[in-house]
């Protein structure tokens, strides 16, 4: 059954916090092949990497609302594959008040979100999904890199080709082989409104 409000994938969106940018977490993010946890808003102090899986269409909508609770999240991050998250331990939160958050056995402890709409403590929208972890190591093949625009696709590729052509001159011939490492879609594409920014250099990733 065809749903409008279903996904097969999962997205991570970096934003700005402690100091450092959004855009500055998202290169890192791809240099590492790699998302850090946090605990962060996690009630036990479990360190997380979280998700939403509201399907990519709809990412106006959480960047809006996100806004609104100035949770400045930026239109640039990672999509994977809902199954594969599945595979590695992720799983859906679990919404419900902080009183019932010790009935949750210890194992599952980590999903608890809290939920306390009598008290104006919303954040279903957000759909998440969590694994327990320090380091999410990203599968290339199984994700997808989100940027605002095709401009930001087009200054990966384009150092991509810097960097595979600098290494054939100096290697006489044996530069880099294979197709770019990473897969993008850009938002514009889809239709997705968001604040213009400019695109990173991509120097440090491969």
């Amino acid at each position: 059954m065809i749903r409008t409000d279903l996904s097969s994938k999962l997205v991570h969106l970096t934003r700005t916090a402690d100091g450092i940018s959004a855009e500055d977490r998202f290169e890192n993010i791809l240099a590492a092949s790699c998302l850090k946890g946090s605990s962060k808003d996690v009630r036990g102090g479990y360190s997380v990497v979280a998700f939403s899986e509201a399907p990519i269409s709809m990412l106006a909508n959480v960047l809006a609302a996100a806004a609104s609770l100035k949770m400045r999240y930026a239109p640039l991050g990672v999509m994977v594959d809902k199954e594969w998250l599945f595979q590695q331990g992720g799983r859906p939160v679990i919404y419900q008040p902080n009183s019932e958050f010790n009935e949750l056995p210890e194992l599952k402890q980590f999903l608890h979100a809290r939920y306390q709409p009598d008290k104006g403590e919303d954040y279903s929208w957000e759909r998440e999904w969590r694994i327990r972890t320090d380091k999410l190591k990203l599968d290339p093949t199984k994700t997808t890199v989100v940027v605002p625009s095709r401009a930001w696709a087009d200054s990966y590729h384009e150092e991509h080709n810097k960097r595979k052509n600098i290494t054939a001159l100096v290697t006489r011939g044996f530069g880099l082989d294979g197709p770019p490492k990473w897969h993008f879609v850009a938002l514009e594409d889809l239709g997705v409104p968001f604040d213009q920014l400019e695109p990173i250099s991509f120097k440090g990733v491969k």
